[in-house]
Order: structure tokens, then sequence, then C-alpha cells
């Protein structure tokens, strides 16, 4: 490796990647009219059948096991009883993707017999619109019902409330938990459809083969990409945080667990694409393997819709896809502060994307044999 020639040839890319707008386009403008279209214009999606994660602070009263027995037989929802702290409830809800918690206080049961409101919390999900939905309407129907019963003839007010929470935080909104997925999807894009068609179209117009007479080594060369889209993911991260932060107000934390995501990302993602278009033999067979990899990447990988809201099946293949690591990874540091989580997900990404660079460094030639 000489530091020298890949800074020279990093300069190359510049110059080419400054002079076509298409390229620029696609890398910093269309994210961000993504996020604008999907922060004024929500449409959920999800399942009609929720899990309800429940807390019983009131330690099993004949009233909250009534209370959950009421809601589980709603079939709509299921109730799962879980031990963990109400305070860290909301984080370890969106930490363990699940959409809808549901909190019920100490005191319920006295509260109750003695004719004092009292209130139950529903954490809900922004970007889950129909799960969040689906629980927020069962626990209503239920806390009607215990009204009605403890009603004193109809002569006294409701006595169980709802206080509805955000999973993650309770200030975050459906943007907070999109803009993680949007770098995400610039992180795929731009290195996969850029390198899929250089190390085509170079391959055939002869490129390669000039070049297999200077001194560039196809190490150089291919690092020389990744630098290059590794800066690029920063400069488009930055545009679509500070959409999302000045004008729709978004409430990501800004945290250095960031940083090796926007760089493990691109490093795997420009590998991947030097590979599909070095185990091609023309453009458009490169396009058609570019293409097959990338798309699927693109919906199944939590960009746009929860991965928790995906049948079974879909779900174990969403996981064996990198990118939903690196979309997690991002959730986990920016909306969970859950490190952990965090770093098996980079650890993943991290050890595919040497192994992929590796083949694609195999497979890159100059010259056809």
């Amino acid at each position: 490796m000489n530091g020298r020639r890949i800074g020279a040839d990093l300069k190359v890319v510049y110059r080419s990647y400054t002079r076509n707008p298409v390229a620029l386009f696609f890398s910093l403008i269309f994210p961000l009219i993504l996020i604008g279209l999907f922060g004024l214009i929500f449409s959920a999606v999800g399942s009609t059948s929720t899990t309800v994660y429940a807390i019983d602070e009131d330690h099993g009263s004949n009233a909250s096991v009534a209370f959950l027995a009421a809601l589980n037989g709603t079939a709509v929802v299921q109730v799962q009883v879980v031990h963990v702290n109400a305070s860290g409830f909301a984080s370890w809800l969106g930490a363990n993707d699940h959409p809808v918690g549901l909190v019920i206080p100490d005191g319920f049961a006295a509260n109750l017999s003695s004719h004092r409101p009292v209130n139950v919390t529903v954490y809900t999900d922004p970007a889950d619109g129909a799960s969040s939905g689906t629980a927020l309407g069962a626990v209503a129907g239920v806390v009607s019902e215990f009204n009605l019963r403890a009603s004193c003839g109809g002569n006294c007010t409701p006595l169980i409330g709802v206080t509805e929470a955000n999973v993650g935080s309770p200030v975050y909104t459906y943007i907070d938990y999109l803009i993680p997925g949007l770098i995400g999807f610039s992180i795929l894009t731009s290195p996969m459809f850029s390198l899929v068609d250089i190390s085509s179209s170079y391959r055939k117009e002869g490129i390669f083969r000039e070049l297999s007479l200077t001194p560039l080594t196809r190490g150089e060369w291919l690092t020389a990409r990744v630098v290059w889209y590794v800066l690029l993911t920063f400069a488009a991260a930055a545009v679509m945080l500070g959409a999302g932060v000045f004008l729709f107000g978004a409430h990501v934390q800004l945290t250095a667990g960031l940083l090796p995501f926007l760089v493990v990302g691109p490093f795997f993602f420009v590998s991947l694409g030097m590979l599909c278009g070095s185990a091609t033999k023309t453009p458009e067979s490169a396009a058609l393997i570019g293409n097959i990899v990338t798309f699927p990447m693109m919906f199944l990988s939590g960009t746009f819709f929860p991965v928790q809201n995906f049948p079974p099946g879909l779900q174990t293949v969403a996981h064996l896809l990198p990118l939903y690591y690196v979309i997690d990874g991002m959730n986990q540091v920016m909306l969970f502060s859950n490190t952990a989580r965090a770093a098996q997900d980079l650890a993943i990404v991290t050890v595919a994307a040497v192994v992929v660079f590796g083949l694609a460094i195999r497979l890159f030639r100059w010259r056809d044999e």
C-alpha cells in the first residue's frame, strides 16, 4: 500500500464524482427528498396481532391480574408479563424491538377499591402505527369495561385512565426512527450501484487494462473507493441528521458509537459491489446481480418498515442481511443507548466486510485471462 498513490487516485474519484450530477443527486439529494416525504406523509404498516409486554407493579393483586386477563381475552393482543425496572422500560422495549408495553402502577387495586383515580401507562412505537393502534384500542376497551363495573350506578367519574408514552423515549417520534434507516439506505445504495457499474464497465472499456500499466495496485484502487464512500457517507449522514433535527425536530443522539457504522458500512458495500461486478462478464449481467442483491436489503433490513412486523420466516431472512445489522446498530446507539447490542452488530458487519473485501481483491483482475 502506497499512501501517495491512494491519495492521487482519490482525487480522480472526487473529480469524476463531482462532475456526475446523477451520482450527486442519488447520494445527497434523493435521501433528503425521502426524509421529507416520510416525515410529512407517514403511512403506518404492521400486523393486527400484537404482543403487549406488561409490568405489574401491583405485584399480582386481584385487580391487576384481572385487568391483564381481560386484556389477553380480547384476542387482538397477547399479554406477556416481564420483570423490568419501570424507569428503563421504554428503552428496554426499544432495544428489544418490542413496539408495545404496559405498566400497571403500584396501588392499582387499592385505588380501585377506594374509588380513587389511577392511570395505566401504555408505551407505543411511533414507527409502528398498526401495532400501537391495536394495543391502544384493546387497552381502551378493557379500561372502559372496568370503569363500567365501578361506576357506582353511573354517579362516579371513570376511575382508570390511560397515560400514553413512546417506546425508546417519551419524546421520540416517527422521524427519529426513520433517520437511522435512511442513513443505512444511503450506505447501501451509493457504493453498491456505483461499484457494480464501474467494475463491469471499466473492464469492458479497457480502463482496467490501462491501469494495470501504472504502479497503482488493485488493493490501492479499491481502498481509494472505500475512503471516498466513507467520506460521502459522513456527508449524507450530516445532511439527513440536519434535516431531521432542524426541519422535523428529531431527537436522535449524536454519539461516537455512530462513527464505526459510518465507516464499516461503506467498507462492506464497496467491497460487495466490487465483488458482484467482478463475478460477471458484462455490464448488463452486473446490473442484474447488483439489483438482485440490493433491492431485498432495501426493504427487508428495517430501512422503512419495522422488522418485528414481518412474518417469522421473513424475519429470519432479514437477520441474514448485513444491512440489518448496520441499521440496527445505528438504532441502538442513536435511540436506545444499548452499546452492548450495537457492539454485536458492529462485530458482525466488520467480520463480513473483511471477508468480502478479501474475496473482492481475489476476484478483481486488471486484465481478463
